[in-house]
C-alpha cells in the first residue's frame, strides 16, 4: 500500500491512537496543502511522529474527526475481500448469541468499520453510510456484503443526521435486489414488521431487543402504556409475556399500522390499541380521563444528537418522567430510555427521579439496560455505549 498518501501525527498528539482510541482529530495532525486537498473518504497511510506507520484509515479533512482507523495492517487493501473478513466475523459472533439472522451485523467502530452501520433482516441487509469513506466504499462493502451474506436485497441509506458531521448530504435509499414494501423482523416467537425505507433508522431497533425481554418478563397482568412505540416492540412483547392491555403511541401512522399488523399476526389484537399523536398530548389527554396503567415505557428519539444540547435534553428527559409518571398507577413502574451516548445512565437516572419527584412521586431504580451483544463497545471509545434504559419502581 506503498501508494497511498500518507497522514502523519503531530509530535506529542500520539498518546491516544496507540492507547487504542480509533479516531484521530484534525488538531492532532500535520495539515499539510497535500492532505488538504485529499478527497473526503480517501484511504490513507496513518504514521506516528517521525514517520512510523501505524495503520490504514479513512480520511475526511473537512471534519472534526479528520482520521477513522481500519485495520493496524498497512499491507492489506480495503477492498471489498476486507470487508467481507470483517462481515463474516461479526456474522459469526452475532450467530453465537442470537442465531436466526435478524440482528445488527455491524456496529461501527465495535466491529472494527467506523461509519458503518447494517442491520440483518434474514436475506435482506440495511446499510447506513455514515462516514465520507464508508460513502465512498459503498461499492465495496455491497460486493463484501453479498460475498459474506449472499443477501436477496441490499438497501443503503443515506438519510442519518450524523452524514452532517462529514459534510455529507441526506439521499433517498438506494435499493439493490428484491425488496417487500415491508420486511420481517423475528425476535424471540414474535414476528413484527419493519419498513426499511422509510422507518426510523433502519426500520428496526435491534438495540432494544433486551430490554424488551425484561419488559416481557415482568409484564404479566399489567396494564401497559408504550410511548414512541415505533412498530410496537415493547407493547407486543408485554402481551406475549401476559400483559392484559396495551396501549401504543407514536406520531408515525405508518409505524403503528405495522405494529398492528404483527399484533393481529400473533394473536395479540384484542389487547391491543394504537393511537397517533404527539407523545405529550397523549399523555395530556390520559391525565384528563384519569387513566392509569401499571407499567409506561418512553423510548423517545435522541433529545442531544450533539453534547451543547444535553442541557436541554436532561430539561427534556424531566419534563418526559415528570408527565409519563402522572399516569402510573400506585406502585406501578415507569420506564425511560435515552439513545443519545452524549447522556450517561447516571445522568438519566437523576433527571428521571427529579421529574418523577416533579410529579409527587417516588421511584426505585430496579434495572439498568444498555444494548445487547449485536451492538459491541469499543473500550476506548465511550460514544460506542449510547443507550440507556431505566426501570422504575414509582411510590
Amino acid at each position: 500500500m506503498t501508494d497511498l498518501p500518507k497522514l502523519v501525527l503531530k509530535n506529542g498528539h500520539d498518546r491516544r491512537l496507540r492507547s487504542g482510541a480509533p479516531w484521530v482529530f484534525a488538531n492532532e495532525v500535520e495539515m499539510t496543502d497535500e492532505v488538504r486537498r485529499l478527497p473526503s473518504g480517501t484511504v490513507v497511510r496513518l504514521a506516528l511522529p517521525g514517520g512510523r506507520l501505524f495503520g490504514l484509515a479513512h480520511v475526511n479533512t473537512h471534519a472534526l474527526i479528520v482520521a477513522r482507523l481500519l485495520t493496524r495492517n498497512t499491507d492489506t487493501a480495503v477492498d471489498a475481500a476486507f470487508f467481507e473478513r470483517r462481515f463474516a466475523r461479526a456474522r459469526a459472533l452475532r450467530e453465537r448469541f442470537l442465531p436466526g439472522g435478524y440482528y445488527r451485523l455491524i456496529h461501527g467502530e465495535g466491529d472494527g468499520l467506523p461509519g458503518l452501520v447494517v442491520d440483518r433482516y434474514g436475506e435482506a441487509v440495511v446499510v447506513q453510510a455514515n462516514s465520507a469513506g464508508m460513502d465512498c466504499a459503498i461499492e465495496a462493502v455491497t460486493e463484501g456484503l453479498h460475498r459474506a451474506l449472499a443477501p436477496k436485497a441490499v438497501v443503503v441509506r443515506r438519510d442519518s443526521r450524523a452524514r452532517a458531521l462529514e459534510g455529507l448530504a441526506q439521499e433517498a435509499a438506494d435499493v439493490r435486489g428484491e425488496l417487500e414494501p415491508s420486511i420481517e423482523v423475528r425476535e424471540a416467537d414474535l414476528v413484527f414488521f419493519a419498513d426499511p425505507l422509510r422507518g426510523q433508522k433502519t426500520g428496526w431497533f435491534f438495540d432494544q431487543r433486551p430490554n424488551r425481554q425484561f419488559v416481557r418478563s415482568m409484564a404479566s397482568g399489567l396494564r401497559v402504556l408504550d410511548l414512541y412505540a415505533h412498530t410496537g416492540g415493547f407493547a407486543l412483547q408485554a402481551l406475549a409475556g401476559g400483559a392484559a392491555y396495551a396501549l401504543a403511541v407514536d406520531r408515525s401512522a405508518a409505524a403503528l399500522d405495522l405494529a398492528a399488523r404483527a399484533a393481529a399476526g400473533a394473536g395479540l389484537a384484542e389487547r391491543f390499541e394504537t393511537e397517533t399523536g404527539e407523545v405529550f398530548d397523549a399523555l395530556a389527554r390520559l391525565v384528563s380521563a384519569k387513566q392509569r396503567f401499571d407499567l409506561v415505557i418512553a423510548d423517545p428519539p435522541p433529545f442531544a444528537p450533539v453534547k451543547k444540547d444535553v442541557p436541554a435534553a436532561l430539561r427534556g428527559y424531566r419534563k418526559l418522567a415528570r408527565a409519563a409518571a402522572g399516569v402510573v398507577a400506585a406502585e406501578g413502574f415507569l420506564a425511560i430510555a435515552s439513545c443519545s451516548h452524549h447522556v450517561t445512565n447516571e445522568a438519566l437516572a437523576q433527571t428521571a427521579f427529579q421529574g418523577v419527584k416533579d410529579a409527587g412521586r417516588g421511584a426505585r431504580l430496579l434495572f439498568d439496560g444498555g444494548a445487547g451483544p449485536d451492538h459491541p463497545l469499543h473500550p476506548a471509545l465511550p460514544e460506542s455505549r449510547y443507550l440507556a434504559f431505566l426501570m422504575l419502581a414509582l411510590d
